[in-house]
């Protein structure tokens, strides 16, 4: 890399922030009522695409193992169409625009700056609702739900089902910044978020929605700021398994098949948890690199059957894989597995744990990986109120099936917002 093309993560930053849409003038006019909210729209520098696209075009290609299949990890066949595609038809000044369409902002929550969507809904009992994405995803997951979630009655919903729609880039991620020298986990974030909706956005109570990384937040928003949180949704969960002796069959085949799956599929996490900073150097100046080690698992995890493409287009592909690209974030997102042990290991005033009093919704979906927590399960951790078996989808939920998780986020919240 030329030393003219390496911008520091501030530079950037304040290159990137001019004034941004807004809906109605309400998110601005939050923004002017509190200082610390900055309006934020992308606009990448030419010179980082540029670098980027040179990376893509000189990549040394590995030997290809004779498989049809993904049974030996990234498609090589996938990856050279996705390249080509990469090269000759993506574009990212397209992508640019698309993410643009809502109103950006950043404020220093706590000392970080953090990145977010905060989208002003038009209805009648509008209620605020924060949206957590993961990793290998990002904001980008969210962007087909923000105009169902916001605007109901524009999409051929009720306009009481409208919500205030907030989704930060987790710290590490994106445009928010990076963990200053050493990880965070679920637990901090949480604090963060809280700080972020009830101190710099102003709101009293909201819901939040989470899968992924963005369950355990979302737990740990529930556990530490149960006056705060209306309720919680989501689309991914772990809860600790019961003795052997009382577990139902349903139980013991969800523990089996996240067993099997951890087995062949869970050895990126114990890289990224045990030796990021290694992970993070094949990472970080690699642009197909990523892309492969995220495209396996947006294959691996959804459901996609025999081809990635019927469940991602290349275009949103490419746009998640840029976005972890243009912000240099593909290194400092997977300390966030690191910081998820150190989280717990502190002890302190972030690591609350119990059964979350706050109600909880639950959506399964059939190709999740990990397999879908029965009820019973779910019930002993959780304020179980609202459990749903999804007819598709997988690991990504508002990414593969944006319809089926708006309807589900609106039936779970419909009866709390009294």
């Amino acid at each position: 890399m030329d030393t003219g093309s390496i911008i520091s993560r501030r530079a950037l930053l304040a290159g990137l922030l001019v004034a941004g849409n807004t809906r109605g003038g309400l998110a601005q006019s939050t923004a002017r009522r509190r200082p610390s909210v900055r309006p934020f729209r992308i606009a990448i520098p030419q010179r980082t695409l540029d670098r980027i696209l040179a990376r893509v075009k000189s990549t040394r290609w590995p030997d290809r193992l004779e498989a049809a299949g993904w049974e030996y990890g990234v498609n090589w066949d996938y990856m050279r169409e996705l390249v080509s595609y990469w090269t000759r038809t993506f574009d990212w000044r397209q992508a640019e625009r698309e993410l643009n369409r809502f109103p950006q902002f950043v404020a220093d929550v706590e000392g970080y700056e953090i990145h977010f969507y905060h989208v002003r809904g038009r209805g009648s009992q509008v209620l605020p609702l924060v949206l957590t994405h993961g990793w290998p995803g990002s904001v980008v997951e969210f962007q087909q739900a923000i105009g169902p979630l916001t605007d109901p009655a524009a999409f051929g919903g009720s306009a009481s089902d409208a919500f205030d729609v907030v989704i930060p880039s987790l710290p590490g991620f994106g445009f928010s910044s990076k963990p200053r020298d050493k990880p965070i986990g679920p637990n901090t974030i949480a604090r963060l978020w809280h700080t972020l909706m009830t101190g710099v956005l102003g709101y009293s109570r909201f819901g939040a929605q989470g899968g992924d990384w963005g369950s355990p937040v979302t737990v740990q928003l529930a556990r530490a700021f149960p006056h705060d949180v209306l309720g919680i949704h989501l689309n991914w969960a772990r809860p600790r398994p019961a003795p052997p002796a009382e577990q139902s069959p349903e139980e013991r085949a969800f523990l089996r098949s996240s067993s099997a799956f951890l087995s062949t599929g869970g050895d990126y996490a114990s890289e990224h948890r045990n030796k990021p900073q290694t992970v993070g150097f094949a990472l970080h100046d690699n642009p197909v690199g990523t892309a492969a080690w995220i495209v396996e698992k947006l294959k691996d995890w959804s459901d996609s059957g025999d081809r990635l493409d019927t469940a991602f287009t290349k275009d949103q592909v490419l746009t998640n894989v840029m976005w972890y690209l243009v912000t240099d974030t593909p290194a400092t997102s997977v300390w966030i597995y690191r910081g998820a042990t150190e989280d717990q290991a502190d002890g302190g005033p972030n690591s609350a744990r119990g059964k979350v009093s706050v109600p909880t919704g639950f959506a399964a979906f059939p190709k999740e990986p990990f397999g879908a927590p029965p009820r019973d399960m779910l019930a002993r951790e959780f304020n179980l109120v609202h459990y749903s078996t999804m007819p598709r989808g997988g690991h990504f939920a508002c990414f593969e099936q944006p319809q089926l998780f708006v309807d589900d986020v609106r039936a779970f919240f419909r009866p709390l917002r009294t």
